[in-house]
């Protein structure tokens, strides 16, 4: 009786396919299984409740991906984008139905870029799109961190306060947040590159063409994928009977030269949080300095050495802050030469 009470929790898709329709629809978690055919744990990946880390993961039929806020599942001839009403998702939802919607095979209104990129298969074109809004989105957070951190900064050198070293401490905790959802995707997209195979598998109409009559497993449905001990020992039988040609080569060499591209996007973004980073740690050690010297010295504690000798004090607090401005301008210099900041 309890499992008729079981109420399906729906969630917001919008599906995109090859002739260039789209439509938003609710669905709950068994009718996605259904008609997407891929294993209950990638849309746990995709569970917006759940924390999973970036991914972008090849299946039989799929290409599951997971960065930030863009949770999508790609097919040979279907993009399948979660929570299209939501903010950060709507310039995606924009683009795709941009680089996708075809007339008789070719893309109107185009430029040279865009139509060299209508070459590549549906597949990659909605990875692309995906990459480079993952890949605006950081650089706009970068950004925004930049903009609020360097006059925060400077605030703080004019003036030393409880109340300006808790901003900069605020921006220092949401640049490491940040650092490392970059990070994440950085990782990702590197092992990418560094295995072909995963790349290949990525390639999901070179696998729907080359598996139209598909092996199907005794004892399952097949629509089923196969476990991933099953899809490895298929993938080593394809490559003993030299499945493997010239041509995948090229495939896999176009693949790694657009995910080549999004990667050093991102690495550029990590730079400038390092960047960033080295201001904000050498500003506040400076200052910390400065400001524990400036305390110490003006403690009200009657110590016999500070008879008659008031008058060294402002020099102290000039020479600590001469000091302290000494210490992070070497620094800067020495993070320049060493090709750690630009400057």
């Amino acid at each position: 009786m309890a499992l008729k009470n079981i109420t399906l929790v729906s969630s917001s898709w919008v599906l995109f396919n090859s002739e260039g329709d789209s439509k938003i629809l609710d669905l709950d978690k068994y009718s996605i299984l259904r008609r997407l055919r891929v294993h209950a744990r990638d849309l746990r990946i995709l569970d917006p409740l759940l924390s999973y880390p970036s991914a972008i993961l090849g299946r039989e039929r799929a290409i599951i991906v997971n960065l930030e806020h863009i949770k999508a599942i790609i097919t040979a001839e279907e993009v399948w984008l979660r929570d299209p009403l939501d903010e950060n998702v709507i310039p995606v939802v924009e683009e795709l139905h941009r680089r996708l919607v075809t007339r008789g095979g070719l893309m109107e209104g185009f430029g040279e870029e865009d139509e060299q990129a209508a070459d590549f298969p549906f597949e990659f074109r909605a990875l692309e799109v995906m990459l480079e809004a993952i890949c605006s989105y950081l650089d706009a957070r970068t950004t925004e961190l930049e903009t609020a951190a360097y006059p925060a900064l400077d605030e703080l050198t004019s003036k030393i306060s409880s109340r300006n070293l808790d901003r900069v401490r605020k921006l220092k905790s949401a640049m490491t947040r940040l650092t490392n959802r970059v990070q994440k995707v950085r990782d990702e997209l590197e092992q990418l590159l560094d295995d072909d195979e995963d790349m290949g598998d990525l390639y999901l109409s070179r696998k729907l063409s080359r598996n139209s009559s598909p092996i199907s497993i005794s004892g399952a449905p097949n629509w089923c994928p196969a476990s991933p001990a099953i899809r490895s020992k298929l993938s080593k039988t394809s490559r003993a009977s030299g499945v493997s040609t010239h041509d995948e080569g090229n495939d896999v060499e176009e693949l790694e030269m657009l995910l080549e591209a999004y990667f050093m996007q991102i690495d550029s973004t990590m730079n400038k949080l390092t960047t960033l980073e080295i201001f904000l740690i050498s500003g506040t050690l400076c200052l910390s300095v400065y400001s524990l010297v400036a305390a110490v010295f003006g403690m009200n504690i009657p110590y016999t050495w500070r008879n008659n000798h008031q008058y060294l004090f402002k020099w102290v607090v000039i020479l600590a802050g001469m000091l302290s401005a000494f210490v992070f301008i070497w620094i800067m210099t020495y993070a320049g030469h060493k090709g750690l900041i630009g400057i």
